[in-house]
């Protein structure tokens, strides 16, 4: 397993012979609903199109996870699997083929690749969004992404799972309250799957946010606050502190796993 990170929450994933695009943000500007007044990223170099990519998985369908510029710029013909949130953007883009997964649906990649979506981030009071589950049914080695912190009960029933990539730190607004919970749910998840690697992510990267909501955004929270829980909780989780655009390959060691399916 390889991955690539392409800053805040974009990822390339090199698995089980097979290339997914997450969550992908590279080029131009990122802003919710054209309010650049009120939120603003701004890359400081544009992040290069991956080639051969064999899919685009897209756990949201907000601006930050499927970024619309972005996903003009891809080649339509590229398999989308998304939330059905984010089906309904890629959709509109004209997309040749597009596969909406609710919670506890599974799509099948190159014959042996798994996605199980599983419940992820509230966005509002009444949509749950994506969380995802990817495992090589040839070799077992399994990878949890969830970008907001937020993770299912159901997932104990994964365990263990080789990588998780989610957040480790909090980002909140005033009487919102968190948007981000990773200081509070990281360790819990960790004990729960007991990964072999960590990364974290939503964390920027090379990218400068503007706008009314960067001066209320607060942060808590830190690679070094959480590194010592794992040994409080006698884990042997590797941490890895992404760079952006640095490929990194992952270290595994094969480990029998107990589930064959999706748990029902």
């Amino acid at each position: 397993m390889q991955l690539t990170y392409l800053d805040n929450n974009s990822w390339c994933i090199d698995f089980g012979n097979s290339r997914i695009l997450l969550d992908p943000w590279l080029v131009d500007d990122l802003v919710f609903a054209n309010l650049a007044w009120l939120f603003k990223g701004i890359r400081r170099v544009p992040k290069p199109i991956p080639d051969k990519v064999d899919i685009i998985l897209l756990s949201q369908g907000l601006e930050d996870h499927a970024h619309p510029q972005t996903l003009k710029k891809l080649d339509r013909k590229i398999p989308v699997v998304g939330s059905p949130n984010a089906a309904k953007v890629v959709q509109n883009l004209h997309y040749d083929r597009v596969t909406s997964l609710k919670h506890g649906e599974c799509f099948t990649l190159n014959h042996h690749i798994e996605i199980i979506a599983v419940p992820g981030s509230p966005i509002g009071p009444f949509l749950v969004e994506n969380g995802y589950i990817l495992r090589d049914n040839t070799t077992g080695m399994s990878l949890y992404y969830e970008p907001h912190g937020y993770h299912s009960p159901k997932l104990k029933d994964f365990a263990p799972i080789d990588v998780i990539i989610t957040p480790i730190i909090n980002i909140s607004l005033p009487f919102l309250g968190c948007i981000i919970q990773g200081r509070d749910t990281a360790i819990e998840v960790a004990r729960s799957l007991k990964p072999q690697v960590m990364l974290p992510t939503a964390a920027g990267g090379d990218v400068d946010f503007h706008g009314l909501l960067t001066s209320l955004l607060r942060s808590r929270g830190s690679l070094e606050e959480f590194k010592p829980l794992l040994e409080k909780y006698n884990l042997e989780t590797r941490i890895i502190d992404p760079q952006p655009g640095e490929r990194y390959k992952i270290p595994l060691q094969p480990r029998t796993v107990s589930w064959s399916a999706f748990p029902r």
